[in-house]
């Protein structure tokens, strides 16, 4: 509506009476499209893709947990063979997107510093000899988990100059990282964070989870504060689903889903600590089944957006995903979208990797 030329005040009346949105939200929501644009303006949408690679090993799966993912421990056999086939996959995109602009590139997962050093070393090397990246604007490493994070494995992004990277502590209170099975503590959090300042980035992500099993306004609260004596770059707020693949599905049915409590309130803290932080809100998405009913708000300081957090919920730009588990979007220039998928298991991905380049090859055939 926007690009159509319409008033805030006509969008404004749309979104509350077609969609019975709230002033509030609908208000957010012009905000919020509005910054979009504006950081969208210099993507090639025709011309240009981002690129997606990711790593299914985590540590340990948390109990809200329903992405790609596998415990670390039992699949260290298998890492090497993994990266060799993610960088034969590489070789596919690099050559037939030789032509195209690189915009944006995301390692997500899964946690991506679940791999060694020298793997990480491997795979961005490999990454950058393949790809131009004269042309990348962000490239995103997700640290995520602080319990994988070493002083070397940071060295390693900085040196390959990762420009934004995510240090998730999820919520501050230790009892609650007990519940829902994220073993890295508040204290490894800190340190992983102070680390990551120390080797020089510039430019770290936080993700907190509202609504969290047994959390109260006065625990976020708390948690809200520690995030702003820390001072992250950015700060991506999401309310709490009930994913029908995780964990979480029985834990309700044991303790009752009356122990997730997301609230107006704990929105509103939220949002004043990204506020006191400087942040703007820069992107928002929703999905099924979240407590309270709520949304998932990304912050950032000016100069701190993430581009490919927008690309990826707006679907304006083809992104090609590398990795098991991992979904390209194909944009056309009428809109269309057009997906194929690579197999989640580590294994058969490894071995059906011609498969997978095949599924891109037929994708990209017109």
């Amino acid at each position: 509506m926007l690009d159509e030329g319409r008033s805030d005040a006509e969008i404004l009346d749309f979104m509350e009476q077609s969609h019975y949105v709230s002033k509030e939200k609908a208000l957010l929501g012009i905000d919020i499209a509005k910054r979009e644009r504006d950081l969208l303006r210099d993507i090639h949408y025709e011309g240009g893709y981002s690129l997606y690679i990711g790593i299914p090993f985590c540590p340990t799966t948390c109990l809200y947990c329903s992405f790609t993912s596998y415990p670390i421990a039992a699949f260290r056999r298998q890492v090497d063979a993994y990266v060799d086939a993610v960088i034969k996959e590489m070789d596919y995109v690099a050559e037939n997107f030789r032509d195209k602009v690189l915009d944006t590139v995301y390692i997500g997962g899964g946690t991506p510093t679940t791999l060694e050093p020298e793997q990480l070393d491997r795979l961005i090397t490999a990454l950058k000899s393949k790809f131009d990246f004269s042309t990348v604007k962000e490239f995103t490493v997700e640290a995520g988990r602080a319990d994988s994070i070493t002083r070397e494995k940071l060295e390693v992004l900085y040196r390959h100059q990762v420009s934004r990277i995510s240090v998730n502590p999820q919520t501050m209170k230790q009892e609650t990282l007990d519940i829902i099975g994220r073993k890295a503590s508040v204290e490894q959090v800190l340190t992983a964070y102070q680390l990551a300042r120390e080797v020089g980035f510039d430019n770290i992500n936080m993700d907190l989870i509202l609504g969290l099993p047994g959390e109260l306004e006065a625990d976020v609260q708390r948690t809200i504060e520690k995030i702003v004596e820390l001072a992250p770059d950015s700060l991506t707020v999401h309310s709490l689903a009930i994913k029908r693949a995780s964990r979480l599905n029985q834990w309700i049915q044991e303790n009752g889903v009356s122990m997730l409590h997301n609230t107006d309130e704990t929105m509103k803290i939220a949002a004043a600590g990204a506020e006191k932080l400087g942040m703007k809100p820069y992107y928002l998405y929703r999905q099924k089944n979240m407590s309270g009913n709520f949304e998932n708000t990304g912050y950032a300081r000016p100069g701190k957006y993430g581009l490919y957090n927008i690309l990826i919920m707006e679907e304006k730009q083809t992104i090609v995903a590398l990795g098991a588990g991992s979904i390209t979007k194909r944009v056309f220039p009428d809109g269309r979208i057009e997906r194929c998928d690579n197999v989640k298991d580590v294994g058969l991905y490894i071995e059906k990797i011609d498969e997978m380049i095949e599924r891109k090859k037929e994708l990209f055939a017109e």
